[in-house]
C-alpha cells in the first residue's frame, strides 16, 4: 500500500495534464488570433500611411508648382534683366566677341542678382533656340554657357525633366518677352538627388525614391534598400508590395514627372516586428503563469481554470474572425490568471481603440487646422468658420438633429468658406464695394470648396454644406440657383449662421451690426433669403444659448471699422 501511495493517482495526473493542455491551446488560440490579427492591421495601417503620404505629396506637388510658376513669373518680369537681353539681341548681331562676352557678362550679373534673392539650385536663361546664355544657383556648374537644353519627349511637359550629367534636374521654365517678341526663356531647376528626396520625406511618415529608368537618383532609403530598389525597378508597382533584400515592403508610386517617378517605400517587416514585440510581451507573462498555475493546482483547480480560457479562446476567435474589438471580454473572477488574459486582452483592445480615436481626432484636427488657416488670411475674419461652427450646432441642437447630423454641420460649417483658398487676398480683403467680376470670382468659392474636399473621401458627408450653403429658398442664391428644400437642411443652416455672423462682425470694409439688427434682419427676410423655420429655431436658441456660444467662439470687433454695407452682408450672398 506505501508502494501505491507514493505514485500520484492517475485520474490527478490525467486532469492536470488536461489542464496544462487546455491552456496551451486556449493561450497559442491567443497568440494565432493577436499575431494574425496584428500582421494584418500593421499591413493595412501601413498601406494607410502611405495613401497619406501620397495625398501629402500630391498637396505638396500643386503648392509647389504654383509657387514655382508665380516665382518664375516674378523672376521673368525682372525689368533690369529684360534691358540687359535686349541689349544683347540688339547689338550681338554687330558687335565683335568681346563685346558680346560683356554684354553676357551683363546678363549673368542679373541672372545671378535674381538667384541671390531666391533658394533654387540653378536659375538659367536661354535664347529662343535653347543655348544657354547665363545660369546661377547652387548647381550652375552643371549648366555652361554655350550649352543647348535638350529635353525627351517622354520628360517634356508642364514640368520637364532635363539632364545635365549624372544629375536629372526638374525644371520649370516660363518666356522672356519684350512686348509681343520672346526674347528668352527662364528655367527654375531643382535637381532630383538625395537632398530634394530628404525633402519630400519630411512630407510624410515615409520613405522617397526617385527612380528614372532603372536608376534610384535620389532616396531617403539606407543604400542597401535603394541598391535592391534599383535592381528591380522594372518590376516596381505603382501600388503594392515587394521584397527588398528578402524584406517585405510598401511601395506606392505618388507622382510622376516626365521620365521620373516618385516612389513613397515603408517597411512592413519592421513594423510587424515592433507590433508583435509589443503585443507578445505580456502574453507571454501571462502564458507562464497559466502553466504554472496548471501544474500545481488540483482536478478542481484545472477545471475551474479551462473551462472560462476555452470560454475565452472562443470569443477571441469570433473577435479576430469579425474583426470586432469594441466588446470588452467579461472577467469571470474564477482565477487570477484567466482574469489578468481577459484584462490584458482588453488592454490590447483599448489600446487598439485609442489608435483609432486618435486617428479621428487627427481628422477633425486636420479640419480645423483647415479652417483656422483660411481665417488667419485676414484679421477680420479670424474666428470666423469657428463661431459659424458653434452657432450652426447651436441651430441643429435646437431643431433636434440626431448626433450624426450635428457632427457633419459641426465639422461642415468649419469647412464652409475653405474654397476661399483659391480667391486672392487682394478681393477678400478689400476695402469698399466689389466688381461685378470680383463678386463673380467671390460667388465661385462653394464650387471650389466642394472641389477640393472630393479630393479626400471622408470629407464627402461635409461637400453639401460646403457647396451649397449660399443658396437661397427663393431660388436666388448661389452657384445653382435651388429653392426651397431642394437645398440640404445641413446647408441652409449654416447658410442662416455664416448670414449672422457676418452682420455681427466687423470688416475691412464696416463695422459690426448690433445682436438685435442682424436678428431682424434674419426674420426680414425670411422665407425668401433664409428658411424661416431655421430662423425660427435660430433665433429661439440664440435666445436662450447664445450668450454662452458667443463666450466661447466670439473674437471682439474692430470699432473702429468703417460703416458697413447691409446689402453687401445680407444680399444674395455673405464674402
Amino acid at each position: 500500500m506505501s508502494a501505491h501511495a507514493r505514485v500520484p493517482p492517475r485520474l490527478l495526473v490525467r486532469t492536470l495534464v488536461a489542464s496544462s493542455l487546455t491552456t496551451l491551446v486556449v493561450l497559442g488560440a491567443v497568440f494565432v488570433a493577436i499575431t494574425l490579427d496584428t500582421r494584418q492591421r500593421v499591413t493595412t495601417l501601413v498601406s494607410a500611411n502611405l495613401a497619406a503620404s501620397q495625398r501629402a505629396f500630391v498637396a505638396f506637388e500643386r503648392r509647389r508648382v504654383r509657387e514655382a510658376s508665380l516665382q518664375a513669373a516674378m523672376l521673368a518680369d525682372s525689368p533690369t534683366l529684360k534691358a540687359a537681353l535686349d541689349t544683347y539681341q540688339a547689338e550681338s548681331r554687330i558687335a565683335g566677341s568681346s563685346t558680346q562676352a560683356e554684354l553676357l557678362r551683363t546678363v549673368q550679373i542679373e541672372v545671378e542678382k535674381l538667384a541671390a534673392r531666391f533658394d533654387v539650385d540653378a536659375l538659367v536663361v536661354t535664347d529662343p533656340g535653347g543655348r544657354l546664355l547665363a545660369s546661377a544657383g547652387q548647381r550652375s556648374a552643371d549648366w555652361p554657357a554655350g550649352d543647348v537644353i535638350r529635353v525627351d519627349p517622354e520628360d517634356a511637359g508642364e514640368e520637364a525633366v532635363v539632364r545635365r550629367g549624372r544629375t536629372a534636374y526638374r525644371v520649370f521654365d516660363v518666356p522672356i518677352a519684350l512686348g509681343e517678341d520672346v526674347v528668352a526663356d527662364l528655367h527654375v531647376a531643382t535637381a532630383l538627388d538625395d537632398r530634394h528626396a530628404a525633402e519630400l520625406a519630411e512630407l510624410s511618415n515615409a520613405q522617397v525614391a526617385i527612380v528614372i529608368g532603372s536608376r534610384v537618383v535620389g532616396a531617403s532609403l539606407p543604400s542597401d534598400v535603394r541598391e535592391a530598389i534599383a535592381a528591380g525597378t522594372d518590376t516596381l508597382p505603382a501600388d503594392g508590395e515587394v521584397t527588398l533584400n528578402r524584406k517585405p515592403y510598401a511601395v506606392r508610386r505618388v507622382f510622376t514627372v516626365g521620365s521620373a517617378r516618385f516612389y513613397a517605400v515603408d517597411s512592413i517587416g519592421a513594423a510587424r516586428s515592433s507590433a508583435t514585440r509589443r503585443a507578445f510581451l505580456p502574453l507571454a507573462w501571462i502564458a507562464c503563469g497559466a502553466l504554472v498555475l496548471a501544474v500545481a493546482g488540483s482536478l478542481w483547480l484545472a477545471q475551474s481554470v479551462a473551462r472560462p480560457i476555452d470560454a475565452l479562446s472562443h470569443r477571441l476567435d469570433r473577435m479576430a474572425a469579425a474583426q470586432r474589438f469594441d466588446q470588452p471580454l467579461p472577467v469571470s473572477g474564477t482565477s487570477r490568471e484567466v482574469d489578468t488574459l481577459a484584462r490584458t486582452a482588453n488592454a490590447l483592445m483599448k489600446s487598439l481603440a485609442k489608435a483609432e480615436s486618435a486617428t479621428q481626432e487627427a481628422y477633425v484636427g486636420a479640419i480645423k487646422a483647415l479652417a483656422a488657416a483660411l481665417d488667419a488670411r485676414d484679421r477680420y475674419t479670424a474666428g470666423h468658420s469657428a463661431r459659424v461652427s458653434a452657432f450652426s450646432v447651436m441651430a441643429g441642437r435646437a431643431l433636434n438633429l440626431p448626433d450624426e447630423d450635428i457632427e457633419v454641420l459641426r465639422l461642415g460649417a468649419l469647412l464652409h468658406d475653405i474654397g476661399k483658398i483659391g480667391i486672392s487676398d487682394r478681393v477678400l480683403t478689400k476695402a469698399g464695394p466689389l466688381t461685378k467680376e470680383e463678386y463673380d470670382l467671390v460667388k465661385q468659392h462653394p464650387i471650389v470648396g466642394a472641389h477640393i474636399l472630393k479630393q479626400v473621401p471622408h470629407l464627402a458627408p461635409h461637400i453639401p454644406v460646403v457647396e451649397l450653403h449660399h443658396e437661397r429658398p427663393d431660388g436666388r442664391g448661389y452657384p445653382y440657383g435651388l429653392q426651397n428644400d431642394a437645398t440640404p437642411l445641413l446647408a441652409r443652416i449654416v447658410h442662416v449662421a455664416d448670414a449672422f455672423d457676418a452682420m455681427t462682425s466687423a470688416r475691412s470694409y464696416r463695422s459690426a451690426q448690433p445682436v438685435q439688427s442682424a436678428i431682424a434682419e434674419l426674420w426680414r427676410h425670411a422665407g425668401t433669403q433664409f428658411d424661416a423655420r431655421i430662423v425660427e429655431a435660430f433665433v429661439g436658441a440664440f435666445s436662450a444659448s447664445g450668450a454662452a456660444v458667443l463666450h466661447e467662439a466670439w473674437r471682439e470687433p474692430d470699432a473702429h471699422a468703417p460703416a458697413p454695407s447691409l446689402l453687401r452682408a445680407v444680399g444674395g450672398g455673405l464674402a
